[in-house]
């Protein structure tokens, strides 16, 4: 490991250990200006938020902010819980999955990381979305990167169980149109000019390799590397670590009749009030005021309001 590396690592367990395991409160004065709501409310379709796999990210929870959002675009948000199964899924138009973890990983984020679904849900959610259904599966840092691994390998993305981090700046990552990290795409130009999203922010997060059929939102370039420890936010000299040029952290595909929008990252899409000083992270941060209408222009993807 260089010198550089070795001073990189010391800055990830000095600045960031104390904030990963700091109190996290949801910040509910968030309430951006929606001109133009999809639907009158309550009249959209229902948006469901899984809570039945020891979900990190839940609807009245740390996404609460993200259900409040929906609702005030006219979407009806309510949590799914139990287990996926083809009749729990029968009906549905568009499921969340966030952060989703094993019940042995729950509180214990040291390897081994253990898929937070079964095999059999992994098919029923597949053909789910093969059949139709509109999927946003998140998956955070390590651990929830492993835990949703076999879930984003059915529809051929594949997901580390480590943690993606710019080795420059030791602030959270902007992607924008001028760096060339934030792709013009149907989901980022929106439906109008007020709709197009040309800055997000992410704070840490994981990376993932798209397969060829996807469209990438946000992406790496060299700078960037992934850090894969043996514990959460534990990064030790002997870390296995590799670079993430080409890799991604927001992607979308259609899959048969369906279709899927993957991010590595889930705090950008919270309103978070962090550490002893309350520092604004996700959609409230100072710096990232258009990653609200990122989230809603995705969900106007997987509902069908944005097609090209």
């Amino acid at each position: 490991m260089t010198q550089r590396m070795k001073h990189f690592v010391v800055f990830l367990i000095l600045f960031h250990l104390p904030i990963a395991y700091a109190q996290q409160v949801a910040d509910t004065t968030f309430n951006p200006t929606l001109k133009n709501p999809a639907y009158a409310f309550e009249q959209g379709p229902v948006v469901y938020i899984d809570e039945g796999h020891h979900n990190f990210h839940t609807k009245d929870g740390r996404y609460r902010a993200f259900a409040n959002l929906l609702q005030r675009d006219g979407y009806r948000v309510k949590a799914h819980r139990g287990a996926f199964t083809a009749k729990s899924l029968t009906n549905y138009k568009l499921l969340v999955i966030s952060n989703a973890l094993h019940a042995e990983n729950r509180t214990n984020w040291t390897n081994p990381t253990h898929s937070a679904f079964s095999p059999a849900e992994i098919m029923h959610v597949a053909n789910w979305v093969k059949q139709g259904g509109s999927l946003f599966l998140i998956a955070d840092h390590m651990p929830m990167g492993g835990a949703a691994a076999d879930l984003a390998k059915a529809f051929d993305f594949q997901f580390t169980n480590g943690f993606a981090f710019d080795s420059v700046r030791r602030e959270p990552t902007v992607f924008s149109h001028d760096r060339g990290n934030l792709k013009a795409n149907l989901i980022t130009r929106g439906q109008t000019t007020e709709e197009s999203v040309s800055e997000v922010v992410s704070f840490t997060g994981q990376a993932f390799k798209s397969p060829p059929e996807a469209e990438e939102i946000i992406g790496f370039n060299a700078r960037f590397i992934n850090l894969l420890p043996d514990t959460a936010w534990a990064f030790r000299p002997h870390t296995k670590q590799h670079n993430l040029k080409g890799w991604s952290q927001g992607a979308y595909r259609t899959f048969g009749r369906g279709k899927i929008v993957v991010f590595g990252e889930a705090a950008m899409f919270t309103t978070q009030l962090a550490g002893p000083d309350r520092i604004p992270v996700g959609m409230n941060s100072p710096m990232a005021p258009q990653n609200y209408q990122l989230l809603l222009n995705i969900i106007h993807y997987l509902d069908g309001i944005l097609e090209e």
